[in-house]
């Protein structure tokens, strides 16, 4: 984060200075322009075959001298302003290392399956930013046989266009299509898209009571029994038609943000609906990675400082924890009570007859023979019977 800000400062430099040279030289090249224009105003209304003056000379002189003097102040500015630019680059070369290579494993994407899965999530993440055109192409040059997921984001991509140009009728007829579905999610999709229809026609005044009135009755009338206090607050929105919703307890209800929100709403249902994750893996392991790299970074640096990096590259687990964010954890992780180790593949949670858990080392060691007894109850048991579990 140090780094980024470092180079934002510098960045915000040549943007500062960008401006300060462009409105000077705007000034500048008018007051010249204006100069010169009235000096040959001043020319064109001499007699045919006219000599210029000395004075007229002198201002003809003085002209000449001020634009080239205008010209060179440009180009030191011009020049001045290339130096900024260029500290930018420096100052990234300086916060930001460009060889990677220690911290990563080049042959966990080798082999043409690894090649192929990468590229089909590659793909993926195209299809969820809409990018369909060159999500095709891709996976025709790639060679890719079929990649799911395109024809459920291309409909959503849409449907979220037009909640951008503030259209509701395709994410009304897509939520009334899933209504059963997203009831079982308990989903309120449905109802907020409703609910923001309603709140159009209460903006339009008095003139659409009737209106609003009507739609309420036929659509907000069947969410009673899940969104009632919701609809009061909806119905006390026609006390204030008058005056107008914005300069009334209600004014949260026209702000333009709710519709940022219905379509964050949309897609966390509709990727929820549809068992997809609401970000694009791709994003996230890229995020992911961004996070983790300069940890990684420093303790690499490290470990070759004190000659121990030939540790790290025989492990299949990272040396240091890194917080990626409670925005990142996927997965439960299991420690083991009696070993106090994270579980792994090679050693998973282990379910006993009990109910307890353990890990699999921890009850290869306290397990006799046919007999175990549980650490935390006087249950015994066959080591056997124990269950791998799975969180």
């Amino acid at each position: 984060m140090e780094a980024c800000i470092a180079v934002e400062r510098e960045v915000d430099k040549v943007l500062n200075k960008f401006g300060s040279i462009k409105d000077h030289a705007s000034r500048t090249l008018r007051d010249l322009t204006s100069l010169v224009e009235s000096l040959k105003n001043e020319l064109a209304d001499c007699p045919e075959g006219h000599e210029l003056t000395p004075n007229q000379i002198a201002i003809v002189n003085q002209a000449m001298g001020k634009a080239k003097e205008t010209a060179f102040r440009l180009a030191a500015e011009h020049r001045d302003l290339h130096s900024t630019v260029s500290k930018v680059g420096k100052a990234i070369d300086r916060n930001f290392v460009a060889d990677f290579s220690s911290t990563s494993r080049e042959e966990v994407f080798s082999g043409p399956e690894k090649v192929t899965l990468l590229n089909r999530v590659i793909c993926q993440h195209f299809y969820r930013q809409g990018s369909l055109e060159i999500a095709d192409i891709l996976a025709e040059e790639a060679n890719l046989d079929s990649v799911s997921g395109k024809e459920p984001f291309a409909e959503l991509n849409e449907i979220l266009e037009s909640l951008k140009e503030k259209n509701l009728d395709p994410a009304l007829a897509w939520a009334e299509k899933h209504r059963a579905a997203l009831e079982k999610q308990n989903s309120s999709l449905e109802f907020k898209l409703h609910q923001l229809r309603f709140i159009g026609l209460i903006e339009k005044g008095t003139s659409c009571q009737g209106e609003a009135i009507a739609y309420a009755r036929a659509h907000l009338s069947k969410f009673v029994a899940t969104h009632e206090k919701d609809i009061q607050i909806l119905m006390g929105m026609l006390l204030y038609l008058a005056q107008g919703v914005a300069r009334s307890p209600y004014a949260h209800l026209v702000q333009p943000s709710l519709w940022a929100d219905i379509s964050d709403t949309f897609t966390k249902d509709a990727c929820a609906l549809l068992g997809l994750s609401v970000e694009s893996p791709l994003s996230i392991c890229i995020n992911a990675g961004c996070i983790a790299l300069p940890a990684l970074l420093n303790i690499k640096q490290v470990m070759q400082q004190r000659q121990v990096s030939g540790i790290w590259a025989g492990k299949d687990e990272l040396p240091i924890e890194i917080d990626l964010g409670d925005d990142k954890r996927f997965h439960s992780i299991f420690a083991c009570p009696i070993l106090k180790q994270q579980s792994t593949e090679s050693n998973p949670p282990m379910r006993l007859v009990c109910g307890h858990v353990i890990s699999r080392d921890a009850l290869g060691k306290l397990a006799q023979g046919n007999k175990l007894k549980c650490p935390y109850c006087p249950h015994e048991q066959n080591p056997a019977d124990a269950r791998i579990i799975y969180f």
